[in-house]
């Protein structure tokens, strides 16, 4: 493979050996309800991208979350989908890939980690580590991603500090390195020590957090407790000779390795500690690194100074309803992306043209000229591609296939509008593609009443509202009664007819399932067909290479 740096007439080889230096990609994984949607604002409020946070719990404002595009999350207060945020903070540039908090999302949020260099893990201090946040946790270890951890709501009552270090250990296997220190919490939090000068940051509070407040920087060991009760005052001190004791100290090949993440402590809503974490989390992430490759074979990885390639790791329809468009989310893992050059797209070898694209802050955008590995663009109406897809330039390569998750709940759709079947039949298609949500055909219904699955009822609540509103056409679902998925061979079709609590159904593809109403009558079919081979759904992750 060749390792021309900066493949590009547009920029030279150190300027791009810069540029990709300065990227930090990276996703915030949370348990729902922990404050990520909050803290993605504050990081655009300290980046300066806005001049007043719309944080969830600020509704009261008028505001709704600038990272929530789609109607149905400014609504509900919720993120239900992922979107790509780009914004810079001195000298390096963000790209944040905002993801659903809600569990049923879960399949959406572990494809844009495929895309991700890092991730930030948003910790309740009143309830550490939750469900949620530890399978996002297992995704990122497997993707081999460092994690930088903070604990936020500090201005509320929570957990002991130390408890919470000692549950970080226990649960997921890594070492917690505190870089800053909370002083009491609740009515008396008094500010946040950072570890790594010795000094005390204090915070005055703004209206709802909705912009920056004041913040006074004292030496600690000289500082006063201005009303902080003294007992908590002095079990602050108390912790941090404890740590200190303990020499606790960070080291970067260990954070990037997977076995520390650094720890830092604040109120997202109130921005205590969120610039203290924003410049912590740009000077400890890596920046883009080699990509594993799937082709050619014998080829590990992909260099970041090799031409161009990217994969696509989204689709999403109608993020602006005006035009009724299609976005193609694309990771560039090397080389530079270039308005208007033409790619190969590796599944159909055929050449494709990168006329139209975007860089995002939520629904608004500004046409991308260039960009450099590590960035994320939207490919604007690009119909033919799908999630997994890579285009490249010159040496021919293929990024490993993004993951895919066995639906657990089933629904029946069908317009209730007969008139509409044209737009019903957009929608499916559409739904299809963006791939969240799988669309199964039974044959002898075809697409009168086809089968939606998904991995939560939110999924299907989304795609009625977008059926309504995007698509133009109301729909009628009916949950249904298989619980496991299955591929199975088209050889195994005619077998699988009449099987005991079984049906047999098919992709867009033309790739077969068959759906069972529970494990039980999955496993009669092993039994009853021990030369078919079924299958499970999903597919693992590739874990990026160091540099």
């Amino acid at each position: 493979m060749s390792s021309t740096p900066a493949p590009s007439a547009s920029i030279g080889t150190a300027a791009f050996t810069d540029a990709v230096g300065r990227r930090r990609t990276f996703a915030i994984i949370s348990h729902p309800d922990a404050g990520k949607t909050t803290l993605t604002e504050k990081f655009l409020l300290y980046a300066g991208a806005v001049g007043e946070a719309g944080a969830v719990k600020s509704r009261r404002v008028a505001r709704a979350a600038r990272s929530d595009w789609m109607k149905l999350e400014q609504e509900r207060g919720i993120s239900v989908s992922s979107t790509v945020l780009h914004f810079a903070y001195r000298d390096w540039r963000f790209n944040l890939l905002d993801t659903p908090g809600h569990a049923d999302f879960s399949e959406d949020t572990y494809r844009t980690l495929c895309a991700a260099d890092a991730a930030v893990m948003v910790l309740d201090i009143a309830k550490g580590l939750e469900p949620q946040t530890l399978k996002l946790f297992q995704v990122c270890r497997d993707r081999g991603l460092p994690i930088v951890t903070f604990v936020n709501k500090c201005d509320r009552p929570g957990l002991p500090p130390l408890g919470l270090l000692d549950e970080i250990t226990e649960q997921i296997g890594l070492q917690p390195v505190p870089i800053t220190w909370p002083v009491a919490d609740g009515s008396d939090f008094a500010g946040i020590v950072d570890r790594r000068t010795d000094e005390l940051v204090r915070y005055d509070r703004t209206a709802h957090g909705a912009r920056k407040g004041q913040e006074v920087v004292e030496p600690w060991a000289t500082a006063d407790p201005k009303g902080c009760p003294p007992d908590r005052w002095d079990a602050a001190k108390e912790e941090l000779e404890l740590l200190d004791m303990e020499e606790r100290e960070l080291d970067q090949d260990a954070f990037l390795g997977g076995t520390q993440t650094p720890v830092f402590f604040g109120s997202a809503l109130q921005n205590f500690g969120v610039r203290l974490l924003l410049e912590g989390f740009a000077e400890l992430a890596p920046a883009p690194s080699a990509s594993p490759v799937d082709q050619p074979a014998d080829v590990g990885a992909r260099p970041v100074a090799a031409p161009f390639a990217g994969q696509v790791f989204k689709v999403q329809a109608n993020m602006n309803p005006r035009h009724r468009d299609r976005m193609a989310f694309l990771r560039v893992n090397s080389g530079t992306f270039e308005r208007g050059m033409s790619a190969t797209l590796a599944r159909t070898g055929r050449t494709y043209q990168l006329k139209y694209a975007h860089q995002l802050f939520a629904a608004d955008r500004n046409t991308v000229d260039l960009a450099v590995a590590g960035d994320i663009v939207g490919l604007v109406n690009a119909a033919d591609l799908v999630p997994g897809d890579t285009l490249y330039t010159d040496d021919a390569v293929t990024f490993p296939p993004i993951p895919t998750f066995a639906p657990e709940k089933f629904v029946s759709v069908r317009t209730t509008d007969t008139k509409r079947y044209k737009q019903f039949r957009k929608g499916l298609v559409q739904l299809d593609e963006e791939g969240v949500i799988h669309v199964l055909r039974r044959p002898e219904f075809g697409d009168q009443e086809p089968i939606l699955a998904g991995v939560g009822q939110l999924q299907f609540e989304v795609a009625e509202h977008r059926f309504e509103h995007e698509f133009g056409c109301p729909v009628r679902m009916q949950p249904l009664q298989w619980e496991v998925a299955r591929r199975i061979d088209s050889s195994a079709v005619d077998a699988l007819r009449g099987q005991f609590k079984t049906m047999v159904v098919e992709d867009s593809q033309g790739n077969h399932m068959a759906l069972f109403a529970s494990s039980v009558a999955l496993d009669k079919a092993e039994r009853d067909h021990p030369d078919i081979t079924f299958e499970p759904l999903g597919t693992g992750l590739a874990r990026r290479v160091a540099a």
